[in-house]
């Protein structure tokens, strides 16, 4: 039989009762980082927000908690998501928003999808002292605003119709007819385009408004056909990009450019139209596997998790970019929102679609881009010096 001497016993005890205390210490610092946002799972917003951002928060979150968690100032913490059905309503958004920051106190939160959602719940986050970097708003006013908490993502209205119509001229287009969704995202694009056409030589042949929800467009695409303009330019939402295409096709109407913007660079796109159908449609988009090799490894770890599905290619990769930033962040600032906030903003941003950085709201690393469907691929034509493939015209549908 072992014999102890008291100081032993002593030591053994001021061992456990260190063990002890210690033990709390140890499940404090490995509590998850609760990571909260709403998203489209009901309703119009359902398309863009299911292919462009939640499937994105979803696999960030399985990545880095398959490396342990997510890296909080060298500690690895795993990430603990806190997400909601905002049922595409701007009042639902909202409140789920104010719950998450107000009252359940998360430690971070990822914004929604589109224009007027971000709108809706900028002024909260910059309220509460969250960042948001936002990968699917698209904003003049959202910049204007001036909110410090607030950045976005995505080429913002002049820096895409800028890069638009120097290609149109470049490749002598003379006429142009143009519709657009009446909401911000519309109309802040439309007169972006308006601006940007001003002494380019460009004639500006037919401009409609359509409502939200349209579901059908065919009279406003034969009276654009009878003026045979060079080029078609809609600022559009994935089921109104999606019909203006199929009902183009119908009337017969082929311009030179056919342009849509959102959903254009979904694969759901080129399945639905066909690849021959899709063939020569420009579109809003900024990469593709080809851009980096950190874009290829985005791309195809997102089809593998999704069972085949991709990323579009435009605001999925500035929502990987912007988890990607926000990743870097916390692993320099731990979870002190504020200097996440400042260093953001002070910082050029390595990431899969290039060096990003802000002035105020605006990501102005990233330039004005147009894409065009080419042989399966949406590929970069616009501008040159980052284009993945030549621009083609328009083959017939």
């Amino acid at each position: 039989m072992v014999q102890f001497t008291k100081r032993q016993l002593l030591q053994g005890a001021a061992a456990t009762l260190g063990a002890a205390t210690f033990a709390p210490q140890l499940f404090a610092q490995a509590k998850p980082v609760r990571v909260g946002y709403a998203m489209a799972r009901t309703g119009p917003w359902t398309g863009g927000a299911q292919v462009s951002q939640e499937p994105n928060y979803l696999l960030w979150a399985e990545q880095q908690n398959a490396a342990g968690g997510l890296n909080v100032k060298g500690e690895r913490r795993k990430i603990e998501l806190i997400s909601s059905d905002d049922r595409s309503d701007i009042e639902t958004c909202v409140r789920s928003y104010e719950k998450l920051m107000g009252s359940d106190k998360v430690d971070l939160v990822l914004p929604p999808w589109g224009s007027n959602a971000n709108f809706a719940v900028a002024p909260l986050a910059n309220r509460f002292g969250y960042p948001f970097l936002a990968p699917t708003a698209l904003s003049k006013k959202l910049i204007e605003m001036k909110l410090p908490y607030f950045f976005l993502m995505l080429q913002q209205p002049k820096p895409m119709c800028d890069a638009l119509v120097d290609m149109l001229k470049a490749n002598g287009v003379r006429s142009v007819a143009v519709i657009y969704v009446d909401d911000l995202f519309g109309l802040e694009n439309y007169a972006a385009l308006k601006v940007a056409m001003q002494g380019s030589g460009i004639n500006l042949v037919e401009e409609k408004s359509y409502p939200g929800g349209v579901k059908d467009l065919s009279p406003v695409l034969r009276s654009i056909k009878d003026k045979n303009p060079d080029a078609f330019i809609g600022f559009t939402y994935p089921p109104d990009t999606i019909l203006a295409s199929k009902q183009a096709k119908e009337v017969g109407f082929n311009p030179k450019y056919f342009y849509a913007s959102v959903g254009t660079a979904f694969q759901l796109y080129r399945n639905v139209m066909t690849p021959a159908g899709a063939e020569g449609v420009l579109g809003m988009g900024s990469w593709n596997s080809k851009t980096s090799p950190g874009a290829k490894a985005y791309f195809d770890a997102h089809t593998k998790r999704f069972a085949g599905k991709e990323p579009d290619r435009w605001a999925s990769g500035a929502c990987w970019a912007a988890l990607e930033i926000l990743t870097t962040a916390v692993a320099k600032n731990g979870l002190n929102r504020k200097a996440i906030r400042d260093y953001v903003a002070s910082t050029t941003h390595k990431t899969i679609l290039g060096d990003i950085k802000f002035e105020g709201s605006e990501n102005v690393g990233t330039p004005g881009t147009v894409s065009q469907w080419q042989k399966g691929e949406f590929e970069v034509v616009w501008p040159q010096k980052v284009a993945t493939a030549k621009l083609i015209a328009k083959p017939a549908w």
